[in-house]
């Protein structure tokens, strides 16, 4: 539990309008979920205001409502997979062992971004998981004395600065998965693969600039002397000890216990890898967002060497993916109405943001105004998946119109995406669970570095999105 005990020192500055912007946060915010369903009543409101009937609105919602079945259930296993790899026993003595790196308060903190962004552009619910367990074995050092704050709010950066520029990005995983598109998305943009999104120089090149910037807000932002505070300071229980596997009580279990079926589903797997790489191209196969939670979910069973102990991490996963499973088919919901509540002119509301998207015009001045759009929906909406699902009908017709980029166009969403995630504390709960702190504890550190990252993020979009040439749609 987090002690009640007075802070050792007052917070000044920049500091002090952050953690009074998370006092305001954690009292007025309501729920994710709450923010889902009034943005339902505010889309079709929009729409009968647009001029469609009563009927079309209500049909829209209804017949939309289970779109994303699919994705849905592939972003809950996103986090559940991440989450079951960062706590098998493998990947907990890997920390203890990264833990033991740093030599100063300042480079531990600095550590903890890096690898946390590091692991994030693989899978952002391990980066979430592993940024906090790698902060709790680093706070337990005797021979450091850090803020515990500073490495909770490090850990954060994985999911905070770069997440959707890596190969978990929701929005990129759904544009390069036929299956998992809306029919009425599909139409627009076709499929778009990690070629043209995530793995383009431009992409990659923002990523290594931005986990560069955090790394050293980080570094520099860590306290110092006597404004250290403590895992212990704020009364935090930092053992780790992973509860063992109740013992086998009758013979039906022994399968179980057993590392055979384990062993024998990786090899399943393996092979299967082997021949999607051989008979399929690099990046079709990586870009595969079945195939990448299939390679997770069976690593995750063979770290955790038996059946019984995977289960038991998967038990403890589950509760994170709530959010998702309830909110998606929202989302889904809104899309459809914006897409296909037809009103005034024959026109749905989707074309009408579409036509203030294209008016803005092409080059720079596009992707500004869409980073920009994208923060402040990002700040009420904080779903990367499900906002783009609301957000991509209409950008992606306004890029197509303005002859955008649109694999850029995906990236550009992706960089702003995670910039309300230093602001709206939504997406730290899983981390704060870990760590056994609150919000207004890593918030001051996070706006700090929201506060450099969206100038930078804006240049980067206006000056990479130049070096872009338009390419039609691939409808499959």
């Amino acid at each position: 539990m987090t002690a009640t005990a007075p802070q050792i020192r007052t917070e000044k500055g920049l500091a002090r309008v952050a953690q009074s912007l998370a006092g305001w946060t954690q009292k007025w915010f309501p729920d994710a979920y709450i923010f889902a369903l009034v943005g339902v009543l505010l889309v079709a409101v929009a729409a009968l205001a647009n001029g469609s009937s009563p009927q079309i609105i209500v049909d829209s919602f209804g017949n939309g409502f289970w779109d994303l079945t699919a994705f849905t259930l592939q972003m809950a296993m996103v986090v559940l997979t991440g989450y079951v790899v960062a706590t098998s026993r493998p990947v907990a003595r890997l920390i203890d062992t990264l833990a033991a790196v740093p030599q100063s308060a300042a480079t531990a903190v600095s550590f903890v971004a890096f690898l946390s962004m590091s692991v994030s552009f693989v899978n952002w619910g391990l980066s979430l998981v592993f940024g906090g367990l790698l902060a709790r074995a680093i706070a337990r050092r005797t021979d450091l004395r850090v803020d515990y704050r500073a490495l909770g709010a490090a850990a954060f950066m994985g999911l905070g600065a770069v997440w959707a520029l890596g190969m978990s990005s929701s929005a990129a995983q759904l544009q390069a998965t036929a299956t998992s598109l809306p029919p009425a998305l599909l139409q627009v943009t076709g499929v778009l693969d990690f070629g043209t999104t995530i793995f383009t120089w431009q992409s990659l090149t923002m990523c290594a600039i931005i986990i560069a910037l955090t790394v050293l807000i980080a570094h520099f932002s860590a306290p110092r002397g006597d404004a250290i505070r403590t895992a212990q300071d704020l009364g935090v229980d930092l053992n780790d000890e992973p509860e063992p596997a109740a013992p086998r009580s009758r013979p039906g279990e022994w399968l179980e216990y057993s590392r055979i079926l384990p062993v024998l589903i990786a090899l399943l797997t393996l092979g299967w890898l082997v021949s999607q790489f051989v008979t399929s191209p690099v990046l079709s196969v990586v870009s595969s967002l079945n195939g990448y939670l299939l390679v997770f979910l069976i690593l995750g069973l063979v770290l955790h060497g038996t059946p019984r102990k995977f289960l038991q991490a998967v038990s403890k996963a589950v509760p994170a993916t709530a959010g998702i499973l309830v909110q998606f088919p929202l989302y889904a919901a809104m899309a459809a109405i914006l897409t296909r509540a037809i009103g005034n002119g024959g026109m749905t509301v989707s074309e009408h943001l579409a036509e203030f998207f294209t008016s803005v015009g092409g080059g720079g001045g596009f992707t500004v105004i869409v980073a920009l759009y994208t923060v402040i929906l990002g700040i009420f909406v904080p779903s990367g998946g499900g906002k783009w699902l609301v957000e991509a009908p209409y950008v992606m017709q306004s890029a197509t119109d303005v002859q955008m980029n649109l694999g850029w166009t995906v990236q550009v969403y992706n960089v702003a995406e995670a910039l309300p995630n230093l602001i709206n504390p939504f997406f730290m709960l899983p981390l704060l669970a870990v760590l056994g702190l609150k919000a207004r504890d890593l918030v001051g550190f996070t706006f700090l570095q929201f506060m450099f990252h969206l100038p930078v993020v804006l240049l980067l979009v206006w000056l990479l999105g130049r070096t872009f040439e338009f390419v039609a749609p691939v409808i499959p």
